[in-house]
C-alpha cells in the first residue's frame, strides 16, 4: 500500500470521528442543573400540566360550607441546586364547590393561585412547601339576586412530586386558601372564603 493511500485513509477517518463527536455533541441535553450527578433526576427547566381535586371550606359571617370538586391546568419552571429545588407555579382551576343554608347559597365558581415552591429532591421523588397568592371569585345567591366578587388572598401548603416515567411526574397537594372578605349587599356583611382542599395531577417536563 502507498504512502498516498495510507494518507488518504487516515484523512478519512480523521473525518469521520470528527462527525462522530458533532453529533454526539448537537444530540446532548444540556442539563438545567447545578452541581447534580450525571445520573441523577433533573427537575430543572418549564412544566405544564393538570389536575383534580376536592375543596371544603366555610364563608365569613355566613353559616354555608361551600365543598366540591375542581379541576385545572398548572404551568411552572423550576431551578435546581444539587438536592434543592426552588420554583414558580401558577395554576386556574374551575370549581363546583357550594352550599345552600336558607335563604342564602354561596359558590366559589373558579380559582387561581401563583406560588413559590421550595422543595428537596431524593433523585425521582420531590418533596416540597408552597405558598403566595390565591385569587378567585365568592357568589352570594338568595330570592332570585346573585352578587358576585373576585377577592385576592393568600395560600400555603405542601406537596409532593415523583418521576414516573421519562419527562412525566405526577404530583399529590395540600394548600390552604384564604381570600380576602368584601361587601355584599344582598347579604349586608363582609364576606369572605377559606377552603382546605387536596389534589393529585400530572406535569410534562420540557
Amino acid at each position: 500500500m502507498s504512502k498516498t493511500t495510507i494518507a488518504a485513509l487516515a484523512a478519512v477517518a480523521s473525518t469521520a470521528l470528527i462527525g462522530t463527536a458533532q453529533a454526539a455533541d448537537l444530540s446532548y441535553r444540556s442539563p438545567y442543573t447545578v452541581n447534580q450527578p450525571l445520573n441523577a433526576f433533573s427537575w430543572a427547566g418549564p412544566y405544564l400540566g393538570g389536575n383534580l381535586g376536592y375543596a371544603w371550606g366555610s364563608v365569613h359571617n355566613s353559616a354555608t360550607r361551600p365543598d366540591g370538586v375542581f379541576g385545572g391546568v398548572q404551568a411552572g419552571y423550576n431551578w435546581q441546586s444539587g438536592p434543592l429545588v426552588f420554583g414558580l407555579e401558577g395554576d386556574i382551576q374551575a370549581s363546583a364547590a357550594d352550599d345552600t343554608f336558607a335563604p342564602w347559597k354561596f359558590s366559589n365558581p373558579w380559582f387561581g393561585t401563583v406560588r413559590g415552591r421550595l422543595g428537596y429532591a431524593f433523585n425521582n421523588v420531590l418533596v416540597y412547601g408552597t405558598g403566595g397568592l390565591a385569587f378567585g371569585e365568592l357568589r352570594a345567591e338568595t330570592f332570585g339576586l346573585s352578587e358576585s366578587h373576585t377577592n385576592a388572598g393568600w395560600t400555603l401548603g405542601v406537596g409532593a412530586e415523583f418521576g414516573i416515567y421519562q419527562n412525566w411526574t405526577a404530583k399529590v397537594e395540600y394548600l390552604y386558601v384564604d381570600l380576602s372578605s368584601s361587601n355584599f349587599s344582598i347579604t349586608g356583611a363582609p364576606n369572605s372564603y377559606q377552603s382546605g382542599l387536596v389534589r393529585a395531577g400530572v406535569n410534562y417536563h420540557f
